[in-house]
């Protein structure tokens, strides 16, 4: 078999903002500058540097955005004031909690807490109805950005079996919505595998396309898959080594054990993570349009 193809999210993402620029010229013509305000609670190092990665791209491309770092210990209350606040300040079109958020505090109600209107996350209870019915307002960045890939590379999903791996609320259920909608970028048969899924190789080796969000390093190998399927990794691990960093990244997919039998597939780094970043760009950019 051929070498697969690597579906690049730093070309793809490339492209994004590209074209998100006359979108955003034509925005500040009208005095409108898209801006995101993400706030963080504590030190968790993965979620610093996630943040900063934001705030960098939003910076390039001109946009405004902020940062509201808070102690892990802020009181549930104090933040959902914040959010409020932000709520009703027009300067901000999209409203961004890092998740996880400490132990003390109630995430769906800080989710619940964002306008709608600006939840560019897409978690909110009413943006995920609207997703569910095929009417999305926002769709959550990291499955919009596998969305976007396969569209870049014209892998279309109507008619094939795709087997989602992992049922979070971030990737792996809303992703496994968007592929059954009846539309041009899904209209597939889903089939969604978590932890309590007895034998995932049963349904995994029947998968056109295996999207796998399950977060442990290197699960998917060569023996989960069939011949010429198409794999989307969406997993970031961090894997401890004796290098100057002390780890290195791995996906959810052993890249190695599959790479003879796949017709395509995302690398990591550079595959899925780059996209999320844009897919919020851009869910940023859509909630400052929908003003005019």
């Amino acid at each position: 078999m051929s070498p697969p193809l690597l579906l690049s999210g730093k070309t793809v993402s490339g492209q994004v903002y590209s074209d998100l620029e006359p979108r955003i010229k034509l925005l500040k013509r009208q005095g409108i500058n898209p801006g995101l305000v993400v706030i963080l609670l504590g030190d968790d190092p993965a979620s610093q540097v996630y943040v900063r990665a934001k705030a960098r791209r939003f910076q390039r491309l001109g946009l405004f955005s902020k940062t509201d770092f808070l102690p892990a210990d802020t009181p549930e209350t104090e933040l959902i004031e914040l959010i409020d606040s932000y709520n009703q300040d027009p300067l901000y079109h999209g409203i961004l909690v890092q998740m996880p958020v400490p132990p003390h505090i109630n995430s769906d109600a800080v989710i619940q807490a964002i306008s709608p209107s600006k939840d560019v996350d897409g978690f909110h209870p009413e943006n995920v109805g609207r997703l569910a019915s095929g009417n999305p307002r926002f769709i959550p960045c990291t499955p919009k950005g596998i969305l976007r890939i396969l569209k870049h590379y014209e892998i279309s999903l109507s008619g094939k079996h795709v087997v989602v791996i992992g049922r979070s609320n971030i990737v792996g259920r809303p992703m496994s919505i968007l592929a059954s909608l009846k539309n041009d970028t899904g209209n597939a048969t889903t089939t969604l595998c978590h932890s309590g899924t007895r034998d995932i190789r049963h349904f995994t080796r029947q998968a056109d396309v295996v999207i796998a969000a399950i977060g442990r390093s290197n699960y998917i190998t060569g023996d989960f898959i069939k011949d010429g399927a198409i794999i989307i990794d969406v997993g970031v691990n961090r894997v401890a080594d004796d290098s100057e960093k002390g780890y290195h990244l791995t996906g959810d997919v052993d890249a190695d054990s599959v790479r003879e039998k796949v017709r395509a597939l995302t690398p990591v780094p550079g595959g899925v993570g780059p996209m999320t970043i844009a897919m919020l760009v851009e869910n940023t950019v859509e909630s400052a349009e929908a003003l005019i």
